[in-house]
């Protein structure tokens, strides 16, 4: 089955590789973004934000980098067992700019879980970003849910 890609094909070699390298330096900030969450370690976003970047996530919606982190670390406690697993990562360059599009499905293995809160959501991560003179990074975060289970799950393992 061919493939159909309304886009124009690059002039030169060079300009073909760029683009791939570029689809993975954003493709990456992805998972690394995942993985700071993950291990709880929400410091590491100030390697993958822009000073003025903003997030709207369940968790609500906040402007600049320091808000972003505070944010995340709210909401992605060491403690609580967290694992995203991100597929159908599709990055879309524009220049200096890129959109993202992925599928997220965060896992929280809460000791004591909370009625208030979903134990597993499944949602679509936007993501735009832009090349910095640090290289890529992450300009803004969008979670858009798509579904939830309270369903508890049992953390194993060192918390």
């Amino acid at each position: 089955m061919p493939v159909l890609d309304d886009s124009p094909l690059p002039t030169t070699h060079q300009d073909a590789l760029r683009g791939l390298l570029d689809r993975e330096d954003v493709a990456r900030l992805v998972s690394r973004l995942t993985a700071a969450l993950d291990d709880g370690d929400t410091d590491r976003l100030r390697d993958l934000l822009v000073p003025d970047a903003h997030a709207s996530t369940p968790g609500g919606t906040v402007h600049g980098i320091d808000a972003v982190i505070a944010q995340a670390a709210r909401n992605h406690r060491p403690e609580d067992g967290v694992q995203h697993l991100v597929g159908n990562v599709l990055v879309d360059l524009a220049h200096d700019h890129a959109e993202v599009r992925a599928n997220v499905v965060a896992t929280f293995a809460r000791r004591e879980p909370r009625a208030d809160k979903p134990v597993t959501l499944g949602a679509v991560y936007r993501l735009r970003a832009r090349r910095t003179g640090a290289g890529w990074r992450l300009t803004h975060i969008a979670t858009d849910p798509v579904w939830t289970s309270t369903t508890p799950v049992t953390r194993v393992g060192p918390a």
